[in-house]
């Protein structure tokens, strides 16, 4: 079988998935369950796998599905504790007394507390919970959805303390081949990932700097009373101030810490500097930004106000700092129990359910269920229960609310994460061929050339946009796009990162969030207009990260250590 025919193979799950989504429109647990059974039937019956691995692939890959569904249930209950506690309500009501100005709500709304539930609950939480508190300060419903969507970017990659990374990119490109040749070079996995998290964290922090003055911009030219650019543009000062106060540490936690705390801890740096720089007026505009009276919006502007803004309704009055602490409980465990000098971490592995050699093959699965970052979530709703003195029937409605998303959301996931590893595992087949994302590289390298790194994040926002998340994308693509280096003798680790930038700015357009962001301001079937404007922040992102691609790989010459192993062994052998 010709290389050609093996990428058309490898490709076909792809295909039907962007069919069946896109084309289709079919919801995507309809979709999802058609696409695992067609990557199983060419893992099969075309690629020569054997029907013990691709059960064993799919047993992984349920194992890795429980570990994401665990972290998604602990992060969704822990929002709904805080709504029916009336911590939401509270932290709203703080942020009005900021300023009166829009523009300067957005940035710290959208922009900052946005980026940082990104960062502590990620999977389209942001959009969930901005939108509705914008639209209770007065933003259209649009706006808000539109405005919540596109905080999806910058902090994506490491939302969910980190979850793209450490499921998404180890999951989908730890294997044996790359372990070895780690360990030939003195490293670990581990160690590969934090190179690939800090760079994506610095490509991340060069395009999202501007964000929030995109976001500002958009806001004025679709939605404000003038339709005009330049009323967002006369905020540049602030809009940027806002984007390097997240950035900046942002990027040095990427660097130094590591993926689980860049947007956690940067935004709420970031939150600290802007709201005291805000409340005292600096590089704050001295005229004020209003939208038009609602009576003059465009009636495809609104949505079912009156449910949502009753959903975030309470009657209980709560100090802002009370509100606050269940997240900076949840900032604090994470670090304690992600810091090597501390014993936490290491005491949270002890209990591990794992399967070595599943139905015989070389294939193992395991979970480290209390180190998961659901543990610590699910650990502060505890506590939160008794600090904002809930009764059991507001802990029984976060509890039921929580329920009905995992639900969904596992539906889809026991499908999609299985296919993802019998991708990967298909190495090991009775016709000698190499894994079917190997398969695409080898054809995409052979094809393209050198010029790969300004696609990269191009087929992560791909991904994306198909599967509505970062992580599935990662887990899609990262063995693809690490192949794909391989072959051109390029850093991996760029390539991976700009997969994962790419796969973040994609969520601006994921069908999935645009839909459950809408949802949450009564707005559905307004997603296409959504997406029109959403895909311009989206190019913008993919195009400028592409172009640092190619500038960080061949004027830069940036490599890295299995890279440099690779040209070694390539001109020992004399290829």
């Amino acid at each position: 079988m010709n290389l050609g025919i093996q990428a058309f193979l490898a490709v076909m799950p792809i295909v039907v998935a962007a069919v069946l989504l896109v084309g289709m429109r079919w919801p995507a647990k309809r979709a999802m369950p058609i696409v695992y059974i067609v990557a199983a039937a060419i893992g099969l019956f075309f690629w020569g796998v054997p029907f013990s691995r691709i059960a064993a692939s799919t047993v992984q890959g349920l194992f890795i599905t429980f570990d994401l569904l665990f972290i998604i249930f602990g992060a969704i209950l822990l929002l709904n504790t805080l709504k029916h506690s009336g911590a939401v309500t509270a932290i709203r009501t703080a942020f009005t007394k900021i300023s009166s100005d829009r523009r300067v709500q957005l940035v710290i709304i959208a922009w900052l507390f946005g980026a940082f539930i990104e960062g502590a609950s990620g999977f389209g939480t942001p959009a969930a919970i901005a939108a509705p508190l914008m639209v209770a300060l007065g933003f259209p419903a649009l706006c808000a959805v539109m405005i919540g969507m596109m905080v999806q970017s910058t902090p994506v990659t490491f939302g969910a303390v980190g979850t793209p990374i450490l499921v998404g990119v180890k999951g989908g490109l730890e294997n044996e081949a790359l372990t070895g040749q780690l360990a030939a070079v003195g490293l670990e996995f581990g160690d590969y990932l934090r190179m690939v998290a800090a760079s994506a964290a610095i490509f991340h922090a060069i395009a999202g700097t501007v964000i929030p003055l995109f976001m500002v911009v958009m806001m004025t030219r679709f939605f404000g009373r003038n339709q005009s650019w330049t009323e967002g543009l006369s905020i540049t000062p602030f809009a940027i101030f806002g984007g390097l106060a997240f950035t900046i540490p942002y990027a040095l936690i990427g660097v130094f810490l590591g993926p689980e705390f860049p947007s956690l801890l940067g935004a709420l740096i970031g939150l600290g500097i802007v709201t005291f720089a805000a409340s005292r007026g600096f590089l704050v505009p001295k005229d004020t930004w209003d939208f038009a009276p609602a009576s003059e919006w465009a009636s495809d502007w609104m949505g079912s106000l009156e449910i949502k803004l009753d959903s975030l309704t309470d009657k209980k009055a709560m100090p802002t700092a009370l509100a606050w602490t269940p997240y900076l409980l949840v900032a604090l465990f994470l670090v304690m129990s992600r810091l090597p000098q501390l014993p936490l971490g290491d005491l949270l592995k002890t209990w591990k359910i794992s399967w070595a050699n599943i139905f015989g093959t070389d294939i193992t699965a395991s979970s480290t269920p209390l180190y998961l970052p659901g543990t610590i979530f699910v650990a502060v709703v505890a506590i939160t229960y008794f600090i904002h003195r809930m009764n059991s029937t507001e802990m029984r409605d976060a509890i039921r609310d929580s329920s009905k998303v995992i639900l969904g959301a596992g539906f889809v996931l026991i499908f999609t994460v299985p296919m993802v590893r019998i991708y990967i595992n298909s190495g090991v087949n009775d016709l000698g061929l190499a894994s079917m994302p190997v398969a695409m590289a080898e054809w995409v390298a052979s094809n393209v050339g050198g010029v790969w790194p300004l696609f990269a994040p191009t087929i992560g926002a791909l991904g994306a946009f198909i599967a509505g998340s970062n992580t599935v994308s990662n887990l899609m693509f990262s063995l693809f796009q690490h192949g794909v280096a391989e072959r051109l003798l390029i850093s991996g680790v760029i390539v991976v990162a700009l997969q994962s930038v790419g796969a973040a700015a994609g969520n601006m357009i994921a069908i999935h969030n645009v839909v459950a962001a809408s949802a949450t301001v009564g707005l559905l079937g307004q997603e296409g207009n959504t997406l029109r404007k959403t895909i311009i922040p989206t190019l913008y992102y993919v195009a400028l990260v592409g172009i640092f691609g190619l500038v960080a790989i061949y004027m830069l010459g940036i490599s890295d250590p299995v890279n440099d192993f690779a040209i070694v062994q390539a001109t020992a052998s004399g290829k």
